[in-house]
């Protein structure tokens, strides 16, 4: 029979911490393909059950009527919220979740440091410099993920937000929050200044990012996520918890990896990322005409049923169109009815198409739309010549060929879906707007581009029709 006493030992407690980190990297594995995905989640799932129990029969752990009341309240905005979110707002909600774990740490930092100073000078630097830099973190990932937040939400513009001598501030500030770091420390213990650095950490979140456009958002999810593990990872040196410190770990390196990856899907640095202000800006190139002036070729949706019913292979482009209008199940039953007919049909995914990693995935996968079916850009591309139809659902940035061939142009590098390259482009597009990037897309003016106006939603649903009756 297992005793009170064994439970909280120590020993009992380092053990489950470890089954429970062997869980998360399992978890994580899982997470690397589509089919063990639910897999994965489920391993994550219970390691982390795991964790918070065996937390919970820590010794030092006594007032479990105050935890109580907060896992409740945890519980039911977390069920709320799963239930009620579209998807179309997933990305907004993992900025906001993964905000709320950084401002956390930045609270449990300032707990900790709150009961060490009664002994000033007796503070370990093993666990003043992991409080330090757990709370700095932990406090930008917190700001900087409400303004990404709030610009997914349109709660504000998704333009970016560029005050004057905005790079001067922000590099004042960084410089002031390593001297307060720095400060603190080398011994002298002070609340007053620790909770200076903590509001200046959470002032240099929002105006970090503030000057990013909503077409980087992919990028700045991920850095952030990144920034909430290593505070988490911190965190766990603080509270001398090892699951803590390896869950953090391996948030902060594959949020570091991600970053990475989806940097170089963009052709740009992080550097240009956070600094470059991209999209503040609409821009159609050194003497390009206005949208308005510049003529396109608009069709009716019996045209494109038409080219679609009688195609041999159609490729559809996903983007973020797709996904405001709530079209993934259309365009899923658009696909089923070409396939009846025995068109090949595929579908070209964009890195860094939607608003956060694997975006479109989730949307396709949410429709049943089968696994085998997504096929990413290195892959995509070589069949774009071969291709009778491209259909482009709301995709801008992604499909900009002046990324291959206008050296002036602020995308110029880019990695792009070869979609000019069809024989025929159907673009569907609520209008001749840019983009979030705020650069005019050279594909609506090809010669084999037609543009189909109007809710990509209710666009896909009159195809629908159309094709049936081809």
């Amino acid at each position: 029979m297992i005793t009170g006493s064994f439970v909280r030992d120590l020993d009992f407690i380092n053990s489950a911490y470890l089954v429970a980190s062997v869980l998360f990297i399992l978890g994580i594995r899982g997470l690397s393909h589509p089919r063990t995905a639910r897999q994965g989640n489920v391993l994550a799932s219970v390691g982390m059950l795991i964790a918070v129990v065996a937390t919970l029969l820590h010794p030092d752990v006594e007032n479990y009527g105050l935890i109580a009341v907060g896992i409740a309240i945890g519980a039911v905005i977390g069920v709320v919220s799963a239930r009620s979110v579209k998807m179309t707002a997933m990305p907004q909600m993992v900025a906001l979740f993964n905000g709320v774990g950084g401002g956390a740490v930045a609270l449990v930092a300032l707990s900790e440091y709150h009961d060490l100073i009664p002994e000033p000078g007796e503070i370990p630097l093993d666990t003043l410099i992991p409080t330090l830099l757990a709370c700095v973190i932990g406090a930008i990932s917190f700001s900087g993920s409400l303004i990404a937040f709030a610009k997914l939400q349109e709660l504000m513009t998704g333009r970016p937000i560029v005050l004057p001598f905005n790079q001067f501030v922000n590099g004042g500030m960084f410089l002031g929050i390593v001297f307060l770091v720095i400060y603190l420390a080398a011994g002298p213990e002070s609340e007053s200044l620790f909770v200076l650095m903590l509001c200046a950490a959470f002032l240099f979140g929002i105006m970090l990012i503030i000057p990013v456009g909503g077409a980087d958002m992919p990028v700045v999810i991920s850095m952030l996520n990144a920034f909430t593990g290593l505070s988490a990872a911190g965190a766990g040196f603080v509270l001398d918890n090892n699951s803590l410190i390896i869950a953090g770990s391996l948030v902060g390196s594959s949020g570091t990896l991600l970053t990475v990856l989806m940097g170089r899907a963009m052709n740009r640095s992080l550097a240009n990322v956070l600094f470059s202000a991209f999209g503040s800006q609409v821009s159609g190139g050194p003497g390009a005409a206005s949208a308005d002036d510049r003529p396109v070729r608009e069709v009716s949706p019996a045209d494109v049923a038409t080219m679609l019913a009688y195609a041999d292979k159609v490729i559809v482009v996903p983007g973020y169109g797709l996904a405001v209008a709530q079209a993934q199940h259309s365009v899923k039953e658009l696909t089923d009815e070409l396939e009846k007919r025995g068109v090949e049909v595929s579908y070209a995914i964009h890195p860094v198409a939607g608003r956060m990693p694997g975006h479109m995935n989730v949307l396709l996968a949410e429709a049943d739309v089968p696994y085998e079916a997504l096929k990413e850009m290195d892959e995509i591309n070589p069949e774009f010549p071969q291709t009778d139809v491209a259909l482009v659902i709301g995709a801008n940035d992604v499909t900009n060929p002046a990324a291959r061939e206008d050296q002036s142009s602020p995308i110029y590098g880019m990695p792009i879906l070869d979609v000019d390259k069809a024989q025929q482009v159907v673009v569907l597009k609520r209008s001749m707007n840019p983009g979030f990037a705020g650069i005019e897309n050279e594909l609506y003016y090809g010669d084999n581009t037609v543009m189909l106006f109007g809710d990509a939603k209710d666009s896909v649903t009159k195809l629908v029709h159309e094709v049936k009756t081809a």
